[in-house]
């Protein structure tokens, strides 16, 4: 039987990739491996396992066979050589990080993210002695003025959370490699459907799985993929290059060439500190990605429906949709998302806090919680909710005023979405419908 890597279309590899009729059982659907650990074939099996000499199933913290498969499919649908999966996007990408860096190491991160990954850069790095420092712009110019003698790394949103702005990709791969500058990008928002960061020059792409990849907001994941592009043994990583005390002496760059960070991903950081992804998750977002090209367009198709009608609303004083021609980074939505910004976009209303409470409490469609990426519309306030730990000037930062309202636009008709915000709005005091 042909496996999926015979196959080029993104919605055949979407349902195929990584996933093969059991060859025990014959089961279609992926098998949940829901195990501890693996019987070993014999002592010297074992043995090569544990010494990285070989590649096999020892216990489901490091590996499990479904988790596998998910990876698999994650990693042919960016165009990368390989994939790790982890019990939550935060957890993938803070094992990312930890992977690659060390005290005394400085990040340039963009200022338009997502609270959590914001407070997690802030006190994760500082406890690391990891400098740090956000650009608010997307001018190359203030990136380049950023770097530093020891900046490590470069992270940015493909779309950012929940401002909408779009990261120029192509241009901060171009600037971060002529410095030897690994580039990391959160491609939550985006999907592989809808922009593929490694197809610009990204050099390492993170996901949570647990919004549009899984899509129905049933299972919490992350993932980790690398495009094994980027050169390890440039000097300025020792962490690749030098020997690994953990494994009596081994070079990973040496030993592993393309793989050498995601196995140092897996063999080291995930097995150190633990944040596997459940099989049973793994299962249900392999699933998901199943339908993800199909949900993406219905997704996007309404958010632009969604948001052109925003633009008009009474009460609504700007809507932060790429996909919009107002917006400043229209073009590069153009660009880098020529299928669709997305379907996770804010927007301002002029009655401040008071104005999004109404609106959240009247809205019957829409839920009030805090995810993206279902296909259910979700609604949130950001400045009082995911982004409550930031300080006033990284909300200004980052796009948030007392009046931003976060949607996650889902895969209901239109219609109904439209009218049940015109309805909620009209609630509010001195809003027309």
């Amino acid at each position: 039987m042909p496996t999926s890597t015979d196959f080029s279309g993104f919605h055949t590899r979407s349902v195929h990739a990584g996933a093969r009729p059991d060859p025990h059982t014959g089961s279609r659907a992926m098998p949940i491996h829901q195990t501890t650990s693996f019987v070993f074939e014999d002592s010297e099996a074992a043995a090569a396992y544990f010494n990285l000499q070989e590649y096999g199933n020892t216990y489901s913290r490091i590996m499990n066979p479904t988790v596998a498969a998910l990876e698999e499919r994650i990693a042919n649908l960016e165009g990368a050589v390989g994939g790790v999966g982890f019990a939550s996007g935060l957890a993938a990408q803070s094992s990312a990080l930890f992977t690659l860096l060390q005290p005394g190491d400085h990040v340039l991160a963009s200022a338009a993210l997502y609270g959590g990954t914001v407070t997690q850069f802030k006190h994760l790095l500082r406890k690391l002695s990891v400098e740090l420092d956000f650009v608010a712009s997307n001018r190359l110019q203030d990136w380049q003025a950023g770097i530093k003698a020891n900046t490590k790394l470069f992270f940015g949103e493909t779309i950012g959370n929940p401002s909408g702005s779009i990261l120029d990709i192509a241009g901060l791969a171009e600037l971060a490699h002529a410095h030897d500058i690994p580039l990391m990008i959160d491609n939550t928002f985006a999907t592989p459907y809808l922009c593929r960061p490694l197809e610009w020059g990204a050099d390492i792409v993170v996901h949570s799985a647990t919004k549009f990849l899984g899509g129905h907001g049933t299972s919490i994941g992350g993932l980790v993929v690398e495009s094994g592009e980027f050169d390890w043994s440039n000097g300025r990583f020792p962490l690749m290059e030098d020997p690994s005390p953990a494994y009596h002496g081994l070079k990973f760059h040496e030993t592993f060439g393309t793989f050498a960070y995601l196995m140092k991903l897996r063999a080291e950081t995930l097995r150190d500190l633990g944040g596997c992804m459940s099989p049973f998750n793994a299962f249900l977002i392999a699933q998901g990605i199943e339908t993800l090209p199909l949900r993406m367009r219905q997704h996007v198709h309404n958010a632009r429906a969604v948001a052109a009608y925003l633009q008009g609303a009474g009460g609504v004083t700007q809507v932060h949709y790429a996909g919009l021609d107002s917006h400043p980074d229209h073009s590069l939505a153009q660009r880098y998302l020529p299928a669709g910004a997305g379907a996770v976009f804010c927007f301002d209303l002029a009655g401040g806090r008071d104005a999004g409470i109404t609106l959240i409490e009247n809205l019957q469609l829409f839920s009030h919680l805090a995810n993206v990426g279902d296909a259910k519309s979700l609604v949130i306030h950001p400045a009082t909710t995911t982004h409550r730990q930031l300080s006033d000037a990284e909300l200004a930062a980052a796009g948030i005023g007392p009046g931003t309202i976060r949607i996650s636009v889902g895969i209901e008709d239109a219609e109904d979405l439209i009218a049940d915000l015109d309805q909620a709005l009209s609630q509010i005091p001195g809003a027309t419908s």
